[in-house]
């Protein structure tokens, strides 16, 4: 289909303080064509066809190579059913199994739902009937493959497709060798529901082409986000949400000559796939680019420094935990780090001493912005060469309007440099929350803001500062933790009566969960390891309480409510005595 013009209904704010910062050549009201996602790689096979598209495990794939395993992909999928309507969940870690899987669903015409591997068993299953996911595809890792295969026959899911982490690694029976060594590997059910990712892709690729009738309504992925109550919701990112959130990332790296070149880069992927970031910043944005993605499945600091070395990279967006991973470790100042030309730090406020430290490093900035995944993620950016304020997470990316609204609930907006909570308009904005109209409609204004839940201040330069949030959630490592999650899972423990969970200083993680626990009566008490054990299968890793304090009782309101303030104070002042 023909690309899609500029929303008609973007007119550049009156006043644009922050254009005047912006890199040379970049423009708020750039030129903004809207097309399918499908095109990004359409358009490297065309231009770049024998570069490197994905190195893994000692392994390329070219371009060529991945628009043709996707191609297979796709039509394996169309015959499991799978075409426009149908949900194919994707329950991976970072290897060439993603991106073929991505591609070749919305080449079938499905639409994508992003499953963690952090997830607990239960929000799997509730992600599974709320998305409608009909046909799930995992590995067969101990950590991922029993709790997708026990999801047959109990949910609505009709196929399982299993692959193996070493068919695609360069010495495919070495590494799973190593994988059945150290017990990595669940065997698999004999089921007739199940199939390999091998069996999927035994085709000659001859798939339906799907026309995309509309990238502003269609839906490439679901994208479960937390909520602060109750069960993570799912933002229906379109076409043109992450088109649009590409061309703004593109638009912001401009200058003489521009930051990023086509055809020559190399992204190091470290961040997790499912997560909007990664998809966006990392495997989207580097198809585009005509890049090569390097995948490492988890985040280990020696691997990434010797990698960030040896095989030169270029591109590598990260959370500040991965930078100061990287500064923390002993071999940083022996090897050459100097080949970077593009960092990206966002999931977390980063701090200004470890921005510092990691230029006088490598040379080369960590550029912070803000995002959401309702917003694609992108949002706000910091320049890599120009003004930068220490404190800031950057100024509006292109066709982005900003309103503060005060916190007194009265809907008026703030005057500048005051606080009030953040709201974003533009193209990168999801089309809503999937099959939860009441919570779409409660989280934007009535002149069609996204209401982010961030207090944040503008200055009169156009620069943003995130000041707290109204929302009830914690940032640990780059990921929302969201206490009200944990609260009733530990409630579930047959010996709490009242369990109140807040965010503490972490200073690996930024902030990592703690519960204060009132036991019931005659309740024999528990220690952390133990309640660590109980909530094992409740909640996420990355959830995962880090400190318990029991105490006989817990602050309360006037009005009888856990005074989470009141620990917060507690806290702050515990700590501040040392």
């Amino acid at each position: 289909m023909a690309a899609a013009a500029s929303p008609a209904s973007s007119p550049a704010p009156a006043s644009m303080p922050w254009t005047a910062h912006y890199p040379s050549g970049m423009r708020w009201d750039c030129e903004l064509p809207l097309q399918p996602v499908t095109r990004f790689l359409e358009d490297a096979v065309q231009r770049w066809p024998d570069n490197s598209a994905i190195e893994f495990m000692g392994r390329t794939i070219s371009y060529r190579e991945l628009d043709r395993l996707s191609d297979q992909a796709a039509r394996g999928l169309q015959k499991l059913g799978v075409g426009p309507g149908v949900h194919v969940g994707l329950y991976l870690p970072n290897s060439p199994h993603y991106i073929i899987a991505f591609f070749g669903v919305l080449k079938a015409g499905g639409v994508v739902v992003n499953y963690s591997p952090l997830d607990a068993e239960r929000v799997i299953a509730h992600k599974i009937e709320d998305s409608r996911t009909d046909v799930l595809i995992t590995l067969d890792l101990a950590s991922l493959y029993p709790q997708t295969a026990r999801q047959l026959g109990p949910s609505r899911l009709r196929h399982l497709v299993v692959g193996d982490l070493a068919e695609f690694a360069g010495a495919p029976a070495a590494v799973r060798a190593h994988l059945e060594k150290a017990q990595q590997i669940a065997p698999r059910a004999q089921d007739a529901r199940q199939l390999s990712f091998a069996a999927l892709l035994d085709n000659d690729g001859a798939f339906t082409p799907h026309a995309v009738k509309d990238v502003r309504e269609e839906i490439v992925v679901l994208q479960y986000t937390g909520g602060t109550t109750g069960l993570p919701k799912g933002a229906m990112l379109t076409h043109a949400n992450l088109c649009a959130t590409n061309v703004q990332y593109l638009e912001s790296t401009r200058g003489n000559p521009p930051i990023l070149a086509e055809g020559v880069e190399r992204f190091l992927v470290v961040l997790p796939l499912f997560h909007i970031y990664a998809l966006s910043a990392a495997m989207l944005l580097g198809i585009r680019l005509g890049a090569a993605l390097v995948l490492h499945t988890r985040f280990d600091a020696d691997a990434v420094i010797q990698e960030l070395s040896a095989s030169k990279i270029t591109v590598f967006p990260a959370v500040p935990t991965m930078f100061m991973g990287i500064l923390t470790h002993p071999k940083a100042r022996e090897l050459d780090l100097r080949s970077l030309k593009f960092c990206g730090s966002g999931g977390a406020p980063l701090p200004v001493e470890i921005e510092q430290r990691f230029f006088e490093l490598t040379g080369c900035h960590l550029n912070e912005g803000w995002g959401m995944t309702e917003t694609s993620p992108s949002g706000t950016f910091t320049p890599a060469r120009g003004k930068r304020k220490a404190g800031s997470c950057g100024m509006p990316l292109p066709h982005v309007r900003f309103k503060f609204l005060a916190l007194d609930g009265s809907g008026q907006e703030v005057p500048v440099g005051q606080p009030g909570e953040m709201c974003i308009q533009g193209p990168n904005v999801m089309k809503g929350y999937w099959n939860n109209p009441q919570a779409t409609a409660e989280a934007m204004t009535q002149d069609g803001y996204f209401r982010t839940g961030d207090v944040a201040r503008m200055d009169a330069d156009g620069f943003v500062y995130i000041v707290d949030r109204t929302k009830d959630m914690l940032l640990c490592g780059g990921f929302n933790v969201y206490p009200r999650v944990l609260e009733e899972a530990i409630y579930e423990h047959p010996s709490v009566a009242e369990v109140c969970v807040i965010g503490i200083p972490d200073a690996y993680r930024g902030q990592s969960p703690k519960a204060f626990v009132k036991l019931k009566d005659g309740a024999e008490p528990f220690d952390i390891d133990a309640l660590k054990h109980f909530l094992k299968d409740r909640l996420g890793k990355h959830e995962m309480v880090q400190e318990l304090e029991i105490r006989a009782e817990l602050p309360k309101t006037p009005v009888g409510k856990l005074s989470k303030k009141d620990l917060v104070d507690e806290e702050a002042r515990r700590r501040a005595a040392g």
